[in-house]
């Protein structure tokens, strides 16, 4: 007894696999009808490439603290333009520098002796930007620059694919060879023949920005730059495959 069910007659889908090396290429023609009443076989497979990463985002701020918003807001101006100057003098374009949070607000201490209400201490200004570097070599020192220019805090450092066509790719081949193994051994052990490939279905995940790990060099020494470990990048895919099992002549 093995498990079967009826056929769905759906069209295939666009991204079907049409062979182990190769992906369907323009429109999925329509597939002629199949009896409703035709057993089926469903299986799943699923790949993992690893892969070093070419690029990497570093997220860095300057905040600065005044009386007032306008001072606040002034005095980060002056010193993110030199963090930014560094960057570019260093060789990062302007467009690989980009702005991703600005915020004012009142920053607050406690309250004065007999006094409820906490103490405005004046106004804190946040300026984040991620910068983009594709030289990997060079991330530390970018970082130490940036340190060094004024910016006052780091919130990370991301590693990923600027590529990922082919390693997806090479992600969805190992996953339906497995897909496609595992009907081969389960119509032996079942003894039934297996059919065509009726329905394809695939889950891709991209690679995820992973932090980096770092430590800061020690300030004694200037001509240590700050020691940067890029992880690799996993991406993974999953298929599912429905074979029609063909009748017994």
């Amino acid at each position: 007894m093995f498990n079967v069910r009826p056929i769905r007659s759906w069209l295939l889908s666009a991204v079907m696999l049409t062979s182990l090396g190769a992906f369907a290429q323009g429109p999925a023609a329509p597939r002629p009808a199949v009896d409703p009443s035709a057993r089926t076989l469903r299986v799943e497979g699923t790949g993992e490439v690893k892969a070093q990463p070419d690029e990497a985002f570093i997220d860095l701020a300057v905040e600065t603290l005044a009386p007032n918003a306008k001072a606040a807001g002034e005095q980060n101006a002056k010193k993110m333009e030199k963090v930014i100057g560094a960057l570019t003098g260093a060789g990062i374009a302007r467009k690989e520098i980009q702005t991703r949070n600005f915020s004012v607000y009142p920053d607050y201490g406690p309250p004065a002796p007999n006094e409820t209400e906490p103490k405005l201490k004046g106004y804190r200004v946040s300026n984040l930007v991620s910068v983009h570097v594709t030289e990997l070599s060079r991330v530390g020192s970018l970082l130490d620059q940036a340190l060094a220019a004024g910016a006052n805090r780091v919130d990370q450092v991301r590693f990923g694919l600027a590529k990922q066509d082919a390693v997806q790719g090479e992600a969805l081949r190992q996953a339906v060879a497995r897909a496609r193994k595992s009907a081969e051994v389960l119509a032996a052990a079942l003894n039934v023949k297996l059919g065509a490939v009726v329905d394809a279905s695939t889950v891709t995940e991209p690679p995820q920005l992973y932090p980096a790990r770092f430590a800061m060099a020690e300030a004694s020494d200037a001509r240590v730059s700050t020691p940067i470990q890029p992880e690799e990048q996993t991406v993974s895919a999953k298929v599912t495959l429905i074979y029609v099992i063909e009748s017994a002549r």
